[in-house]
């Protein structure tokens, strides 16, 4: 369905420059990400002019550049040419000093008086941090600005505030990853998680082990469109020389961001291997994958020769990378090559490996990889980063886990006493859709994270004790490149959402406010404009959702841009007989429906697009569930269920709600006695995600709501390798009865089939819609 918008409604609305002392530009400290206090003062107000100059702490060349950074972006955004000086004059001074008495060594304290603007860190990266304040505060217009008078005290909530790019499936020069960096200071993130190898391209220089550039780095062509088994045969490659790495590591750290590198081991590898074919269980050969996913192919965890492997590999990248930190993956490394070699098997015989109820013996051995590595890197004065599925096994005190496939991993291990950096996918991959309207984005993995997702992140849990929390250190979002083929596309998956990013990584939750952030961000924006960086506007279109009681067959639209007004309209076009009654933001679904997203333009209701709503005898009415949603895909909760919504091929919209580790189970009350004699269930399959079709679906009928007959069961089979993703509609019919209580019982695959890489665990169960007829 084609989608109208209403743009920028608020782009430049509320007065964000006032004008006063005749000065036509005003700074305005509505900057994001938020600082924890800001106070208006009157000591005065401060005008920069061409005579204002810059003072640093002489003898200090970190400082130094840390004023050349302020006077570029003056000379951006008013086309000011400032001094820089190292002697501290009367007046007329951005001054920059240290000194700051704040444990957190990224704090500062900004003051702006009549005479002078002061900046004042407890360390230089405290000062740098409030020149991006500073920035942020100036409009993008020549001329003179007036600073009003402010003191500003701010410091991070997180210490590890990352973004992470994978550069393995599509290659960004040198001066993209530059760009990328600046990108990132521009929003007081500090650190850059450079995913290098995987199985579709190892991207670093690494002079022991020449063969990964040579042959590593280039595959023979790329799959088109998500795994359509066709291929574009066009060689595609690339690669960092380490000179190149250690100039982006310096550029980064000139603005205070670490560079993290990612080694994906034992995993991952079948670039490696198609280097060196004698590393994997099978000997090869092998090639640089050409498609997407997650190869079977592996390190060898019983050869010696990848132990050496591993040592010459990350005794260069820790040569390279000086970061406390190296990533050393971890992740989606599948265990069927190593059940059956000998190899494998003689090496778990050998260092008295047993399975557990918890884990496989094959398990255990990644973990033996892991803690190989991570020894290693111990020895050079390093820790190591790992995928949350380091935890499969025994997890050393000293390794830091990043959770990715929820929270549930950062919980663990910060219960265990572990660091853990908080990165789910369900809120922070910025390779997934930021709008529902996918059919005008450009291609993508899918999922969807849009910009208030970001925002709404949490990362500490509720369940997590004060010690606890402690060891939730930071945040990070990622971005995978599968579907990003271009720098302008990996900018634009990243704006604005990685201003959303920035507010959950810096700043304090009581001072965090949607709405207030959304009013903030087109002064961010400008800034945007002005470096020419290719951002989604998909957070200035107006959106609507309609809300319909079937009392009174109203319509309330509710619109997401500040500062509107509900309107109200009637499915028949007639003049709403309930315009001028009070609603609630949020209905309770079991008085009302939501039924359809919408979108209007100009507020007219001849604008107002809507579809077929697709009605039932379960359609609004009560619901209980007997067994629990999963957390991760909770969204609207069981009234998803039958709230007349259809999903679409992206099961992260709020369409679907999924089960795991037990059965849908949802009583309806029909309210009434009611004839039926059919139901339905329509699920959504998504294979390489772990997410395959129920198995089974029963449906029962009780006149109390307590004894329950079974009308129908139906056993479906299990998924194989050439089933397909995609939207399902299982119908039940039976004899028709009258009743009034219909239960429907849809069971997962409890245990993934042998082919599928996650063989053994539970599968998942997505479900937008149950119907009865």
């Amino acid at each position: 369905m084609k989608k109208q918008y209403i743009l920028g409604l608020f782009l430049l609305c509320g007065g964000l420059f006032s004008c006063s002392s005749g000065v036509k530009n005003q700074a305005n400290f509505d900057v994001i990400p938020l600082p924890q206090e800001v106070q208006t003062a009157s000591a005065g107000d401060f005008v920069l002019s061409n005579n204002t100059v810059i003072a640093y702490p002489k003898g200090n060349d970190v400082m130094k550049r840390n004023a050349e950074f302020l006077a570029e972006y003056i000379k951006e955004q008013t086309g000011k040419n400032v001094q820089l000086t190292d002697e501290i004059p009367s007046s007329g001074a951005i001054v920059l000093s240290l000194g700051l008495d704040n444990a957190n060594k990224e704090a500062y304290h900004l003051e702006v008086t009549k005479q002078q603007i002061t900046i004042t860190g407890a360390t230089e990266a405290g000062v740098f941090y409030g020149i991006q304040t500073l920035r942020k505060t100036m409009p993008v217009a020549e001329g003179d600005v007036l600073f009003p008078s402010t003191v500003v005290n701010d410091y991070p909530r997180f210490s590890y505030r990352g973004v992470h790019l994978d550069v393995s499936r599509h290659f960004f020069p040198a001066d993209s990853i530059k760009r990328f960096i600046d990108m990132l200071a521009l929003h007081n993130i500090n650190r850059f998680h450079w995913h290098l190898t995987d199985d579709q391209g190892w991207r670093i220089e690494i002079k022991k082990r020449p063969e990964l550039t040579t042959i590593g780095s280039k595959r023979a062509g790329t799959v088109i469109a998500r795994n359509s088994g066709e291929y574009d045969n066009v060689e595609y490659g690339g690669f960092y020389t380490q000179e190149e790495a250690r100039d982006i590591v310096k550029y980064a750290q000139e603005r205070f961001i670490t560079v993290v590198p990612e080694i994906d081991l034992p995993g991952h590898m079948q670039a490696a291997l198609a280097a060196y074919p004698y590393l994997g269980c099978t000997g090869g050969p092998y090639e640089v994958w050409k498609q997407w996913g997650i190869s079977d192919d592996v390190l060898c965890a019983g050869n010696d020769e990848t132990l050496k492997f591993i040592e010459d590999v990350l005794g260069e990248i820790v040569d390279i990378f000086p970061s406390e930190y190296i990533h050393v993956g971890g992740d989606e490394c599948p265990k069927v090559r190593w059940q059956k070699c000998p190899k494998c098997q003689a090496r778990i015989k050998a260092l008295g490996i047993k399975a557990d109820d918890k884990h496989t013996a094959e398990q255990k051995l990644q973990s033996y990889i892991i803690g190989y590595a991570e020894k290693f890197l111990n020895s050079k004065g390093r820790k190591i980063i790992g995928w949350d599925e380091i935890l499969e096994g025994e997890l050393s005190p000293t390794a830091t886990v990043m959770s990715w496939r929820g929270s549930e991993g950062g919980i663990e291990a910060a219960k265990l006493g572990n660091d853990a950096i908080m990165t789910p996918a369900s809120h922070l991959y910025f390779d997934y859709y930021q709008t529902i309207d996918t059919e005008n984005e450009p291609l993508a993995i899918g999922g969807y994270v849009s910009v208030e997702r970001v925002y709404s992140y949490e990362p500490v849990d509720q369940s997590l004790t004060a010690d606890e929390a402690k060891h939730i250190i930071g945040v990070q979002a990622n971005l995978w490149t599968e579907y990003i083929p271009t720098y302008s596309q990996l900018e634009y998956m990243e704006l604005p959402r990685l201003a959303a990013l920035s507010e959950v990584q810096w700043t304090l939750p009581a001072k965090k406010n949607y709405g207030n952030f959304l009013q903030r961000l087109p002064q961010l924006i400008s800034i945007y404009d002005l470096k020419g960086y290719n951002y989604a506007k998909h957070v200035f279109n107006v959106k609507a959702e309609y809300i319909t009681d079937y009392v009174d067959n109203s319509i309330k639209v509710v619109l997401s841009a500040i500062g509107n007004s509900p309107i109200y309209y009637t499915l028949d076009g007639s003049e709403p007989a309930a315009k001028s009654q009070q609603y609630s933001d949020t209905l309770s679904l079991k008085e009302s429906c939501i039924l359809k997203a919408i979108t209007i333009r100009n507020n007219k209701k001849s604008d107002v697009l809507t579809e077929k709503i697709d009605f039932n005898k379960a359609t609004a009415k009560p619901l209980t569930l007997l067994q629990p949603i999963n957390e991760k895909y909770k969204f609207n909760g069981e009234y998803t269920l039958v709230d007349g919504l259809s999903g679409t091929p992206n099961y992260r919209t709020g369409r679907w709600i999924a089960f795991y580790k037990n059965d849908m189970e949802a009583v309806v009350d029909l309210k009434q006695e009611t004839s039926i004699h059919k139901a339905w269930v329509r699920t959504y399959v998504e294979i390489g995600e772990e997410i395959l079709d129920v198995r089974s679906i029963s449906v029962l009928a009780s006149d109390d709501g307590k004894t329950f007959k079974e009308l129908r069961t139906e056993d479906f089979p299990p998924v194989t390798s050439k089933d397909k993703n995609g939207i399902y509609t299982h119908e039940l019919e039976f004899n028709s009865v009258n009743t009034r209580y219909v239960k429907i019982i849809a069971k997962p695959e409890y245990k993934i089939p042998a082919w599928h890489w996650g063989n053994g665990r539970p599968a998942f169960i997505f479900v937008d819609e149950i119907g009865i007829e």
